[in-house]
């Protein structure tokens, strides 16, 4: 179960939502390697290999995702796999292979890609023009011929030559960086209510574990 806090920290959520893009095109690059090399190669058991690969490697990232997500937007999800059989190593890649959750943590890792790219576009662009408004009474000045020209410098509808016309783009930057807070918090909360849908528990698995934990009790006090 993730946690209850709705409103997650804006410095975390800023960190957070700008490594998505670069977290998601390595994701999102290993994971169509690796596929596409282990489906090629299966033929000659080599490729059998690399699925194995590909599968543990996206259940230990979804073990460090938990873990930024905790870290940086301070939402607890909860580890979703059973405990492995004590059988040989067939019965545990079985257990893997049918676990719902290893097939959602690759779920979440190919959306991460696409994801990253929307959140780094909102974010970056509001931003950016906030600041660049918030700020224009003091850099005006050093722009060409000293003035800033809206909405570009060829097409000249409006002209800033002045701290005194700049003080309402200014105002209209401070209404806007209200505006990012309320955006990255946003966009940031969407995330993690997603991370907690894929990479956390369903009620079918919670009680899944709670009747494992209980047949594992059960068996413990008889072996006594």
């Amino acid at each position: 179960m993730g946690s209850d806090r709705r409103d997650p920290p804006f410095g975390g959520s800023v960190v957070f939502l700008l490594m998505n893009l670069p977290l998601g095109v390595l994701a999102f690059a290993a994971l169509t390697t690796f596929a596409a090399a282990g489906v090629g190669t299966a033929v000659v058991w080599v490729g059998v290999g690399l699925l194995a690969v590909l599968v543990l490697a996206v259940r230990g990232s979804a073990r460090l995702e938990r873990a930024r997500v905790y870290a940086l937007l301070d939402r607890y999800i909860d580890l979703p796999y059973l405990p492995l059989p004590a059988g040989g190593q067939k019965d545990r890649w079985k257990a893997r292979l049918k676990d719902p959750s290893t097939w959602r943590d690759l779920a979440y890792f190919f959306l991460l890609f696409p994801l990253g790219i929307v959140e780094f576009v909102l974010v970056t662009t509001f931003w950016s023009t906030s600041l660049a408004l918030a700020g224009l009474p003091i850099y005006f000045r050093w722009l060409p011929d000293g003035a800033y020209y809206f909405p570009s410098y060829d097409v000249r509808w409006l002209t800033v030559d002045s701290t005194v016309e700049a003080l309402p783009w200014a105002a209209l930057g401070v209404l806007f960086i209200a505006l990012s807070v309320a955006l990255t918090k946003a966009l940031a909360g969407v995330h993690a209510r997603l991370a907690n849908a894929l990479l956390g528990t369903t009620v079918a698995q919670r009680r899944r574990m709670e009747r494992w934990w209980e047949d594992a009790e059960e068996k413990n006090l008889v072996a006594r």
